[in-house]
């Protein structure tokens, strides 16, 4: 999941490595900054306690969650995918970035996933965005696709260091059926230096743009700052910025996000700590992917709109 897009990760590395018919080849990266695009073989969780045999020093963290796992959307329907048939094709419904519900019309992303590099034209000239819930397979029709009604997305956010990659879309109706996750708040030992997580993607699961049509899961681990400022000090992908950001992975590399993974949610402790931002490639040892920080963002987003509406 690096460069989720730019891998969305480090450039929104996830959407720039959704490739998808109709889009200009700028969007490579779509949804994030990173930069994972290679096909590592086999390279399996070794949170899980399997072993991580190969690594894919270009995989990219847009796709699939690389070195994941297939999991079921109805056990994580917080999970949700941004898609525009308009912008993407109908290959994969036209999936090109995640998100995370959070409340019943409210859904967080990455602000990288609707930028006009990412979308090939201004997010207000997209006029079929949708959320897709409680679909386990994109190239299927289950589940439902929602209109988005309204779109916020972080005026603060730096495309040079991709701080502040949050933007936050309001539902043309509830989601009933899907149970919304709660955010962790500054001071939450979710964030803890260690702490297991989760992350969530139909992206690359390879690094080689083999991208996934069911959900994925990777398991991390969240990285101490001066990891993180000492893998990503500052280049053209981005500068690690440990006030509105966050890191994870595995020492040796391996599960990771990829491109198409972009804001995407991490998840610890049962609440919802990251989204799937940038980072260089995807699994790497040493570059772990880079999220937006929850608790950072909550302060910046508007007030959600009611359940209920006339």
């Amino acid at each position: 999941m690096r460069d989720r897009l730019l891998r969305p990760l480090i450039c929104p590395l996830l959407l720039l490595a959704c490739t998808a018919p109709a889009v200009p080849a700028q969007l490579r990266e779509a949804g994030n900054p990173r930069d994972h695009a290679s096909a590592a073989p086999a390279v399996t969780d070794t949170v899980a306690g399997e072993t991580a045999d190969a690594k894919n020093p270009a995989a990219v963290r847009d796709g699939d969650v690389v070195g994941g796992r297939d999991v079921r959307v109805a056990e994580h329907s917080w999970t949700v995918a941004l898609a525009s048939r308009e912008r993407f094709g109908d290959t994969r419904s036209g999936q090109f970035c995640g998100g995370a519900l959070v409340g019943p019309r409210t859904v967080l992303t990455a602000a990288h996933c609707l930028s006009t590099e990412v979308l090939g034209v201004d997010r207000r000239q997209v006029t079929d965005l949708r959320v897709i819930s409680g679909r386990d397979d994109l190239t299927a029709g289950a589940g439902r696709e929602t209109p988005v009604s309204d779109v916020w997305v972080n005026p603060g956010h730096d495309l040079r260091t991709n701080a502040g990659d949050v933007a936050m879309l309001t539902l043309a109706e509830p989601l009933s059926g899907a149970r919304p996750i709660e955010p962790a708040a500054a001071g939450d030992e979710a964030y803890r230096p260690g702490t297991e997580a989760t992350v969530y993607g139909w992206g690359d699961v390879r690094g080689d743009g083999s991208f996934a049509d069911t959900l994925h899961a990777a398991r991390v681990r969240l990285l101490p700052d001066g990891a993180c400022a000492e893998a990503y000090p500052g280049s053209v992908s981005g500068t690690y910025q440990a006030g509105s950001m966050l890191c994870a992975g595995l020492p040796a590399g391996g599960p990771d996000a990829c491109q198409g993974d972009s804001g995407g949610p991490l998840v610890a402790d049962g609440r919802l700590v990251g989204l799937v931002s940038w980072g260089t490639g995807c699994g790497e040892r040493g570059l772990p992917g880079v999220y937006t920080r929850i608790s950072a963002m909550l302060p910046l987003l508007p007030a959600p709109a009611p359940e209920n509406h006339s």
